[in-house]
This record gives structure tokens, C-alpha cells and sequence, in this order.
């Protein structure tokens, strides 16, 4: 592992690493935030998972986490959202190819063998960080925007084993039948849409939603509101009778702006279910 970077951030260390993933077939940076009570101890972590056209910088420097991160003790993970670079497939268009993996292991030429992000972000870098950081295994949550609120999601009802709590904001949240969905989900894993179902959060939701309560924000001003089709996941968690909270914020797009408001707020709800 190349240490990229490291800075301290609010006492605690905010670095950027590379190393060589298996999983990917290519080099791959990520984020991780440790702070300032992973000098003494062991701490729970908190990944993000970034949306379309995203790196791990994004979050790492515009969703406002890492203060709230060193007030309640968490660390955070922020990996890149695609594997990139020379002989990795890409596409012109922006919500396909690099830098919008979807969070799932491609079975689809060009795609395979480089689009595995599923086993990258729940298996090779898990594993990574655990050996190589002050954190927790046993004491993971996870959470996400937009194309990463789906990642996160749907990783969470799949391996609630893994994932102590989950949360989203302004997550793809019926990929299956949106137009930011059935393109990527096609591309990556073929014309069967039965294989689509295992990465749909409203699918998992009624299927057998989450074993604690879920916290989700979305905009009502989201300038993605109809592709992001938020109502299925609201008419599926009632269904399932999930504890959660559904929180459409007055006013609010999709900018990380967004995001920053209720970084707290997400922060705040995984370190209380983590500890």
C-alpha cells in the first residue's frame, strides 16, 4: 500500500493510499479518515460510497465529515467509485464506464474483468483497511449518495451479517426501473433483469429489508428526483414495516451541499448503532 497522503484533520489523519487490487485487476485509491481516538483504540468505521462521475476526493474534501467523524469517534472510508486507468473499459457517456461502476461485479464484455466493484468494496478493501488501520471489523456501517446510496443499500440488506447500520442520501433507489439503472445493470450483467433484482433497494427492501433502522434523505428539490424514484423505496419500506426514517428535506437538491446539512445528522445515527 503507497501512502498517496496524510493530513491532520481535526487531531485526527486524513490519508489517501493506492495499492494494487485483485479485485479490479488495476490500481485503485481510497480514503480513509481516522480520528483522533484511534491513537488509544480500536474504532467503528463508516464507509461512503460516492456517486456517478465521483473519486474518493469528493466526499473526502466536500461532505463535511471528518468533524463530525472525530466528535463521535468513527472512522471513515471513502473509496473511488470505478477501477480506472490504461486498458480499463470506459465510455463516452458519463453514467457508464469509469467512474460509474454501480457497485456490482461485471459479467459483460468489455466490462469483466476490471468492473468487480461489489468484491472490491466488500471483500479486497475491507480486508485492507482492517489490516492496515486502527478499525473495528466487527463494527461497520454504510452509506452512500446517489449511485453510492444504491451501493450502500443494497450491500447492506445482502450482508447484514457485515453491516452494523445503513444509511443514504438521495440514493438510486429502483435502479430496475430507471433509466439510471436498467442501462448500467444491462451493460454490467446482461439482458436477464432477474440479475438485476439482487442490486435494486426496493427489491431488497420488500424482499427482506434490514435487520435495524434505516436513515434516508432526499431533496425535494433533487434535480434527479424522477430517475432516483425515491416513492418505491418509501412504498417499500411501509410495506415491509422497516423501522426507518424517510426524510424528504424542503428545498434541497442533489449537490453536496446537500449533503453537508445532514452529514451530522448520518454521522451521529451510524456511531450510535455502532457503539
Amino acid at each position: 500500500m503507497e501512502v498517496v497522503s496524510e493530513n491532520i484533520c481535526y487531531g485526527g489523519v486524513q490519508g489517501v493510499y493506492k495499492h494494487a487490487s485483485t479485485a479490479c485487476q488495476c490500481d485503485m485509491t481510497f480514503a480513509v479518515y481516522l480520528p483522533p481516538q484511534a491513537k488509544v483504540q480500536k474504532v467503528p468505521v463508516l464507509w461512503f460510497l460516492s456517486g456517478l462521475t465521483c473519486t474518493h476526493e469528493n466526499a473526502m474534501t466536500k461532505a463535511g465529515a471528518q468533524a463530525w467523524a472525530a466528535k463521535y469517534g468513527v472512522a471513515l472510508v471513502f473509496p473511488d467509485t470505478s477501477p480506472r486507468g490504461e486498458g480499463v473499459a470506459d465510455d463516452d457517456a458519463y453514467d457508464l464506464g469509469q467512474g460509474a461502476g454501480f457497485y456490482v461485479d461485471s459479467e459483460q464484455k468489455p466490462w469483466a474483468p476490471h468492473f468487480n466493484m461489489w468484491t472490491y468494496v466488500t471483500e479486497e478493501l475491507p480486508k485492507l483497511v482492517v489490516a492496515e488501520f486502527a478499525i473495528l471489523a466487527e463494527k461497520q456501517g454504510i452509506t452512500g449518495h446517489s449511485m453510492g446510496g444504491h451501493g450502500a443499500l443494497t450491500i447492506a440488506m445482502t450482508l447484514p451479517d457485515r453491516y452494523t447500520s445503513v444509511s443514504a442520501f438521495a440514493p438510486i433507489a429502483n435502479p430496475a426501473a430507471s433509466d439510471w439503472g436498467r442501462k448500467q445493470l444491462g451493460a454490467y450483467l446482461g439482458a436477464d433483469e432477474a440479475a438485476w433484482a439482487p442490486h435494486d433497494a426496493s427489491l431488497l427492501m420488500a424482499e427482506h429489508g434490514f435487520h435495524a433502522p434505516v436513515l434516508i434523505d432526499q431533496g425535494t428539490a433533487d434535480n434527479f428526483y424522477d430517475l432516483l424514484k425515491p416513492q418505491a423505496l418509501a412504498d417499500a419500506i411501509i410495506a415491509r414495516k422497516q423501522a426507518a426514517s424517510f426524510r424528504m428535506q424542503s428545498g434541497y437538491d442533489h449537490s453536496y451541499f446537500f449533503i453537508q446539512t445532514f452529514m451530522e445528522d448520518h454521522v451521529k445515527f451510524h456511531a450510535k448503532l455502532l457503539k
